[in-house]
C-alpha cells in the first residue's frame, strides 16, 4: 500500500469518526450515567464489534446484505430496537432513582456487551467498509496485509475518538452529584441512546 494512500485513509476516517453516530451516543450515555469505567468497557466492546464488521466486509458479507433487502432490514431493525430498548431502560431507571447512588449500575461485562452489539448490529457499516476500504487498497499488491493495516488504523482512530467523547462526558458527570442532577444525567444518557436508534432508523 502506498504511504499516501494510508495517510489519506487516516485523514478521511478520522473526519468520519468524529461525526456523532450510534456508537458515540452509546458511549456518551454510558459515561454520563455509569462513569468512565463503564464507558471504557463500552468502547472496548464497540472496537471488537468494529473488527467483526470490517472482517465481515472483507469476506464479502456486504455483498449478501446488499443483495438481500430482507437480511439488511432485519439486521438494521434489530440494532434500532436494541439501542431504543437501552435508552428507554436508562430513562426508566433515572425516573425511579431515590438516592444519590449510581443510575442503573451494571457490570463491566454488561457495558462491554452493549458496545459490542451496537457495533455489530449495523448492516450499513458492513457495506460502507466494503466501499470505503476499496478506495485505499492497492489492487496489484497482496490485499490481506493492506486490510490488516487499515483495520488496525481504524481501531486506533475509533478508540481515540470515542475515548475523547467519554472523557468529556465523564468530566461533566463528575461535577453533577446531586440527586436531581443525576436524574438529569440519566435522562440525557437515555436520550442519547434513543437519538442513536433514531439515527440508525433514519439512515438507508
Amino acid at each position: 500500500m502506498p504511504f499516501e494512500n494510508w495517510i489519506a485513509y487516516i485523514i478521511a476516517y478520522a473526519v468520519i469518526s468524529v461525526i456523532p453516530g450510534p456508537s458515540v451516543f452509546m458511549v456518551i450515555g454510558q459515561s454520563l450515567t455509569r462513569g468512565g469505567r463503564a464507558a471504557m468497557a463500552c468502547i472496548l466492546g464497540d472496537l471488537a464489534g468494529g473488527v467483526v464488521v470490517m472482517t465481515a466486509s472483507y469476506l464479502g458479507l456486504g455483498l449478501l446484505l446488499a443483495s438481500s433487502g430482507m437480511a439488511f432490514m432485519a439486521l438494521k431493525w434489530a440494532g434500532v430496537a436494541y439501542m431504543a430498548w437501552l435508552g428507554v431502560a436508562q430513562i426508566r431507571a433515572a425516573r425511579k432513582l431515590v438516592d444519590a447512588g449510581p443510575i442503573g449500575a451494571v457490570s463491566t461485562r454488561g457495558s462491554l456487551g452493549a458496545g459490542f452489539l451496537t457495533g455489530v448490529l449495523n448492516p450499513k457499516a458492513i457495506m460502507f467498509y466494503m466501499a470505503f476500504l476499496a478506495q485505499f487498497i492497492e489492487p496489484t499488491a497482496p490485499q490481506f496485509p493492506q486490510f490488516m493495516i487499515l483495520m488496525a488504523s481504524s481501531t486506533v482512530i475509533v478508540a481515540l475518538v470515542l475515548g475523547g467523547y467519554a472523557f468529556v462526558a465523564a468530566r461533566l458527570g463528575a461535577r453533577l452529584q446531586s440527586l436531581s442532577a443525576r436524574k438529569r444525567m440519566g435522562y440525557a444518557g437515555g436520550s442519547c441512546l434513543l437519538g442513536g436508534s433514531v439515527l440508525m432508523a433514519a439512515t438507508r
